[in-house]
């Protein structure tokens, strides 16, 4: 991923947990299960992640403090930052569980049919 060379500062901790990155779906099965750990090729099974990226990832998230190891296992670290992006991650899970069939999910341009307000008399 390029990074802004002015600002960028090597050894930085912060990583990428957007959705679909490789940080956030070995997050979120670390998070379902915080005080179990799994070998690095659990995880990979567990999430379709190829092997070869699970110790990168997992290194980074360390250096974050987002998981603990103790060879071969991983983990949840023990944060308080970790429950408040696992309510995040169940928030959002449960939000488009919950609406993504209604009526606004299956019509990309509902938006487009609302009255322009813009141009009337005030």
């Amino acid at each position: 991923m390029p990074v802004d060379f002015g600002t960028y500062e090597p050894g930085n901790p912060r990583v990428d947990l957007s959705e679909g990155t490789n940080a956030r779906q070995l997050l979120e099965v670390l998070l379902e299960h915080p005080t179990v750990g799994y070998t690095p090729a659990e995880l990979a099974e567990a999430t379709g992640i190829p092997r070869g990226s699970i110790g990168p990832t997992l290194q980074r998230l360390e250096t974050a403090d987002l998981v603990r190891h103790k060879e071969p296992y991983w983990g949840a670290a023990e944060d308080d930052r970790l429950a408040a992006a696992t309510a995040a991650f169940l928030g959002v899970k449960t939000a488009a569980a919950t609406h993504s069939d209604d009526w606004y999910a299956q019509n990309d341009g509902w938006a487009d049919e609302l009255p322009d307000l813009s141009d009337e008399e005030q």
